[in-house]
């Protein structure tokens, strides 16, 4: 079954609203008239209540009834629209100036009676006001303009109620299609986005008040699928940039190696060669699964008490040799401990080490240095050395980007995935991570929580 439209339906709500309040007020309208009729019809029939109780004044039976019979005929000959009945206290009917009357109510005071083709307001009173045993009178007033009326405009009603939710309803329809433009221009949006083209944006200037917020929404969201699909693509260009070159030479070698029949030892160099492009491609697969996992939330550390001026220790001796041989002077200074994975840990601050050692020069300093700041505890890896572009510096996190263009040199770290996957471990700690320059000093500072 098909849905109704968003358009349509505020048409019919629109329309259903009108209605009941056209109705409502319709009611009121007649209730408020017919009080009005009944209102001044009381006001009429008590004003000739008081003149016939004085014509009848002294009637206690039908004799006495018989004296004052012409002049009472006389009076109701002028008055076309009243009608009298007069019956005693044992309910014989003593007079009746019409034929046809309604039975007249048992109890005294006004009500409405229908006979035939005439309404009526009957008004039945004692004719003694003292004497509740005194015969009754009761007067008929011709209402049938009243009720009439009062149909009449009940038809009305139901009429304006018709037109008025009919008029509404094309209104709302039109209204509703013109405020929800907005919408559809985000459908026209949203249908032209793809793979190939994803600049197009909504304008936040020209949507209401109501919409310029989701407009933003959207307008940031597909800023961000641009940007993760432009990261995507020239990522998947950077792995089969980084695969092709020792493709090609595992080939190339092979090729070479199987021209012609070689002694065992020279198939055995052979091999041992291309092991090393192997292992090479093996560690940048397993480091894109790596990064992989943190970018779906599924890097998770565990959590240990660590010292961290131990684990810092441990990792400067470790890199103690290669600092000894490039003239590198290595420090460390300050103490903290945290919660903390201890195998992370040490891969994050051994790629930038390592990092570091690749561009100190020679009689250069590396400090490694431990901070306590309140709630927050800053690691800060520093290196003397070129200074790097201040441009350059939020993109050193980038996978696979070099400031030094350089071709690798047999380590993963090379492809340009150290301090990416670097960022991924501090930032499944809850830490940040950012790199300054200036002062003859590259620095790479993580701040972690404590806990």
């Amino acid at each position: 079954m098909r849905q109704v439209s968003l358009s349509s339906r505020l048409a019919l709500l629109f329309a259903a609203c009108t209605a009941v309040v056209s109705l409502t007020a319709g009611i009121l309208f007649s209730r408020a008239s017919e009080s009005h009729f009944i209102e001044l019809d009381q006001q009429l029939l008590e004003s000739r209540l008081s003149l016939l109780r004085q014509m009848l004044d002294g009637v206690h039976d039908p004799a006495s009834l018989t004296l004052r019979l012409p002049a009472l005929q006389t009076e109701l000959s002028h008055q076309t629209d009243l009608a009298v009945r007069l019956r005693g206290s044992d309910g014989r009917v003593w007079f009746e100036s019409q034929p046809g009357l309604p039975k007249a109510p048992q109890a005294p005071g006004l009500s409405t009676q229908h006979s035939s083709d005439t309404d009526y307001r009957a008004l039945c009173v004692n004719l003694e006001q003292r004497d509740p045993n005194s015969a009754q009178l009761t007067l008929f007033l011709d209402i049938t303009h009243h009720q009439h009326f009062l149909q009449r405009m009940q038809q009305l009603i139901w009429l304006t109620v018709g037109l008025s939710a009919l008029a509404t309803a094309l209104l709302g329809a039109w209204a509703a299609r013109s405020a929800l433009q907005p919408l559809r221009q985000m459908g026209e949006v949203a249908s032209k986005v793809s793979a190939r083209s994803l600049t197009t944006r909504l304008p936040e200037g020209q949507m209401p008040v109501e919409l310029a917020e989701l407009a933003q929404n959207v307008n940031a969201m597909l800023e961000r699928l641009d940007d993760a699909f432009q990261r995507l693509s020239a990522f998947s260009a950077d792995i089969a940039h980084e695969l092709r070159t020792p493709l090609s030479n595992l080939l190339t070698h092979t090729q070479v190696t199987l021209t012609r029949p070689r002694e065992l030892d020279a198939y055995r160099e052979a091999l041992h060669s291309n092991l090393e492009e192997l292992q090479w491609m093996a560690q940048l697969v397993n480091d894109m699964l790596y990064l992989a996992k943190a970018d779906h939330g599924l890097l998770m550390p565990s959590r240990q008490r660590l010292a961290l001026e131990d684990e810092a220790d441990a990792l400067l001796e470790y890199y103690a040799p290669l600092a000894e041989d490039a003239r590198v002077a290595l420090h460390r200074d300050g103490r903290a401990s945290l919660e903390g994975d201890r195998h992370m840990l040490r891969r994050a601050l051994s790629n930038l080490l390592y990092n570091a050692l690749r561009f100190t020069p020679a009689q250069g300093e590396i400090r490694l240095s431990i901070e306590v700041l309140g709630e927050q505890i800053r690691l800060q890896v520093a290196n003397t050395g070129e200074p790097i572009d201040p441009v350059l510096l939020p993109r050193l996190f980038d996978r696979f980007y070099r400031a030094d263009p350089a071709r690798r040199e047999g380590s993963s770290e090379h492809a340009g995935l150290g301090l990416a996957i670097t960022r991924s471990i501090v930032q499944a700690h809850g830490g940040t991570i950012r790199a300054e320059s200036g002062g003859g000093w590259t620095r790479f500072v993580i701040e972690l929580p404590t806990v």
